[in-house]
């Protein structure tokens, strides 16, 4: 069985990471879908609330599990026993970020390896951040993310008068 890793803040999940999720899982036989403490970002939601969200948002996907770690990614990847990295690119800019990061990882386990996935076209510009801002501001994100998404957003998010 080849179980591979999606790491990711997730905060929140977008129909772009969705994306990515269903193209790993349908290359591989599990895919885990990692959420993780980004200690350079300040979540919106806690970590409790972005695995519901992720898991409401896969349940679709059978051979997904969505989990929690912090820590090093590659200690994550030996605990679950897997050898292999999913990371989404969405443009050039994406790519030399991810390349850093998958350049570190194979400096600390030479034996794991990381698999770019490409989004598609009509997902390039998602980010969660720029989501979260279009939110606040009353941009029409309704169709980015998925109902659950987006009603946690309205729940949480207050939106700013400009």
């Amino acid at each position: 069985m080849i179980r591979a890793v999606y790491p990711g803040s997730f905060d929140p999940i977008t129909n772009g990471h969705i994306y990515i999720a269903e193209r790993g899982a349908a290359l591989f036989d599990e895919l885990v879908v990692a959420v993780l403490v980004n200690p350079e970002k300040r979540s919106t939601f806690s970590e409790e609330e972005r695995q519901i969200m992720a898991r409401e948002a896969l349940v679709h996907l059978p051979n997904v599990k969505v989990k929690f770690f912090e820590g090093l990614l590659v200690d994550f990847m030996r605990q679950e026993q897997s050898r292999i990295i999913i990371r989404g690119l969405r443009a050039l800019s994406d790519f030399e970020y991810e390349f850093q990061l998958a350049q570190m990882n194979r400096q600390l386990a030479p034996e794991i390896e990381t698999f770019f996935v490409v989004t598609d076209a009509k997902y390039s510009y998602l980010s969660s951040r720029g989501i979260k801002d279009a939110f606040q501001f009353g941009g029409a994100i309704k169709d980015m993310v998925p109902p659950g998404v987006f009603r946690r957003m309205r729940e949480r998010i207050p939106p700013r008068n400009v």
